[in-house]
């Protein structure tokens, strides 16, 4: 039979995923993502792993690409994409962010007039500030939003906070949480209405395993 098609994110969610999925029953090569192979099957067979940038992954996924994906949360809101939502994994937890220099904390942003957001997340942001009742311009950019404010180019940014360390090396704070985010596994609808249960063999045991971390980290 042909193996399912996994699109997973590049970077550093990728290790854990892979260590969720070998858990669940479907190992991989421990040196597999050390290599610039950007797709490789599990050791059964079962599944072919391809590897493509976060963004790229539900587009993936939504056009058949892939049969399914593990995104971010902060990923698969932005991309606003048709697909089935399955399982939170439980992995790669982290919040979106509204943050900004210091003195931003005791200002009135309903007052402020040509307010300027730089993000990886515009359309996020947009619906964030028109949410609270913010006037705001928003500024898309691809990395380095830390830089916007002290380069002139924002006032405040709206990005993706783990630890929170980066903001303070930076000197800025988090101002308010827009949303909460960790690993979501997304299948494509036709591929789960004709693979039907292959995929939910698949998400049955990735279930079975969140399941357990979450009992053993409870019980610690």
């Amino acid at each position: 039979m042909e193996p399912l098609t996994v699109a997973l994110p590049k970077g550093r969610m990728q290790d854990q995923v892979l260590d969720l999925f070998r858990a669940a029953g479907y190992p991989t090569d421990q040196n597999a993502t050390s290599s610039r192979k950007l797709i490789f099957e599990d050791a059964s067979g079962r599944l072919r792993f391809v590897l493509a940038k976060p963004a790229d992954v539900p587009i993936y996924v939504e056009y058949g690409a892939a049969d399914l994906g593990v995104v971010g949360e902060d990923v698969l809101r932005e991309s606003d994409r048709d697909l089935y939502e399955p399982l939170m994994l439980g992995l790669a937890r982290c919040h979106l962010a509204l943050a900004g220099p210091p003195e931003m904390r005791h200002r009135n942003l309903r007052l402020e007039t040509g307010l300027r957001v730089a993000s990886k997340y515009p359309r996020l942001s947009r619906e964030y500030f028109q949410r609270q009742g913010i006037a705001a311009e928003i500024i898309p950019l691809s990395g380095s939003v830390e830089l916007a404010p002290f380069l002139g180019l924002a006032d405040l940014l709206v990005d993706l906070v783990e630890t929170g360390r980066t903001l303070r090396e930076n000197g800025l704070i988090e101002l308010a949480t827009i949303m909460e985010s960790q690993a979501t596994l997304v299948v494509n609808r036709a591929s789960h209405k004709l693979r039907l249960k292959t995929i939910q063999e698949l998400i049955g045991n990735l279930a079975a395993e969140v399941a357990r971390r979450r009992d053993e980290e409870q019980a610690e």
